[in-house]
Parts: structure tokens; C-alpha cells; sequence
């Protein structure tokens, strides 16, 4: 081990080894991660504690510590349930608003409407296994859906033929106010804020959505070349 302190340089191997996919699933015991890196129990349990902090480890009493499961933000378009899916998690929906009415100037620009023009919007909360991952509000043209489908929005898109192929989206962090509660973190908590329009094979955008996502549930992977 390096210099300075024991649980640092510890936490530093043991995240470029979740990283680097060297754990897929559970860590070793805390008794052989002291044997092996040669350190105290104190150290190792510091060395969770960092990493919990941080959202790459869960700990479960009288299990282990296990690699936490984060959903990544990749060039492919793809919908919450596809990636909680693609994790090995099962999605779900809470449909905490829907409304039907004309868009305003703001949807009507972003959607390519007629001023007045009817659309669809939804406020869901997103879980995975049961907890809270993302909070979005989506809005839609009437003309693509005209009412809350039981289960993916994408999917019930491509059963009318209308998976969006591309999107633009923004991405920024903010802090959590009135998401916190509903996401179950703290206020003040990172939260990955996105604003994305989503459009047809032939340019048309079809959706228009804002989402708030757990910060220590999700990270971005872009590729450069």
C-alpha cells in the first residue's frame, strides 16, 4: 500500500476495480480484503464507508457488499425501461400527473406544432426493484399517443411505428429541491437534470421530456475518437 492514509489508498484500488468491471457482483469479505491488502479492519470498513458515499458499493446487513447497480447515459437511444432491463432490474412506473391540452408556446416550438395544437403530458416517477430512480415530465404530440400507455413509452411508440432514432439532449447537474422527496435522497442531494427531444425517421419530433435522475444511480459514458 501507498503512503498516507491506509483507507484512502484502499478505496482508490478497490474503485478502479469496480471500474474496471474486476467485481461483478459482491466484493470479498471484509476479513479478506484486510488479509490481502494487508491492512486493519478500521481501514477496510473507512474504505466502504467511501465508496457507499459515493454510490458504488451497497451494503447489506449480514450480506456483504455488493457493487451497486448504476444505470449509464450511452450514445444509444434507448428508454428507462430498456436500461433498467439491460442492468437486470425490474422497471416500473408510478404516473404521478397526466394532462391533455393545448401546447403552450415553449411545446409547441420544441415539438414542431401549430400554436394551440393538442398534446399529452406526464408526470412519472421511474423505479427500479422498487426504488425511485429518475423524475420525469414528458410531453408529447396528441397525434403520436393520445393516452398514458400501461407500460414503456417507446414501446407503445413502436407499436404505432413511431420509435423515435435520435435525440438531443442536455445534460447538466442540479441540486435536488422538490425531487427530493420523491426521490428519496436528501435536499441539496446531485441530481443529473436532462432536457432531451426525441424525433422520427423523418425529423418530426415526437417527444419532449425533462427528468431528474439520481446523481449516485447514474453516470455518463460518452466514447471519443
Amino acid at each position: 500500500m501507498a503512503h498516507g492514509p491506509l483507507y484512502l489508498e484502499l478505496a482508490r484500488r478497490l474503485r478502479e476495480g469496480i471500474l474496471q468491471g474486476n467485481f461483478q457482483d459482491a466484493l470479498p469479505p471484509e476479513r479478506a480484503l484486510s488479509e490481502a491488502f494487508g491492512v486493519s479492519r478500521d481501514s477496510v470498513r473507512k474504505a466502504l464507508d467511501l465508496l457507499e458515499e459515493e454510490g458504488l458499493v451497497v451494503r447489506r446487513q449480514g450480506s456483504g457488499t455488493f457493487v451497486a447497480k448504476r444505470a449509464t447515459f450511452r450514445t444509444r437511444l434507448r428508454g428507462f425501461s430498456e436500461e433498467m432491463e439491460a442492468l437486470g432490474m425490474k422497471p416500473s412506473t408510478r404516473i404521478l400527473g397526466v394532462e391533455k391540452g393545448p401546447a403552450t408556446p415553449e411545446e409547441a416550438m420544441a415539438l414542431g406544432l401549430s400554436p394551440g395544437e393538442e398534446v399529452l403530458r406526464l408526470v412519472r416517477l421511474r423505479l427500479a426493484d422498487g426504488e425511485p430512480m429518475a423524475l420525469e415530465r414528458a410531453t408529447l404530440p396528441a397525434w403520436a399517443l393520445d393516452e398514458v400507455p400501461p407500460g414503456s413509452l417507446y414501446q407503445a411508440l413502436e407499436a404505432k411505428g413511431l420509435r423515435p432514432v435520435r435525440a438531443l439532449q442536455r445534460l447538466r447537474a442540479v441540486a435536488a429541491r422538490e425531487e427530493a422527496r420523491l426521490l428519496g435522497v436528501e435536499p441539496g442531494s446531485p441530481l443529473l437534470h436532462l432536457e432531451r427531444i426525441s424525433y422520427l425517421q423523418d425529423g418530426r419530433p415526437v417527444e419532449r421530456v425533462k427528468s431528474w435522475y439520481r446523481a449516485d444511480r447514474y453516470e455518463l459514458l460518452v466514447e471519443l475518437s
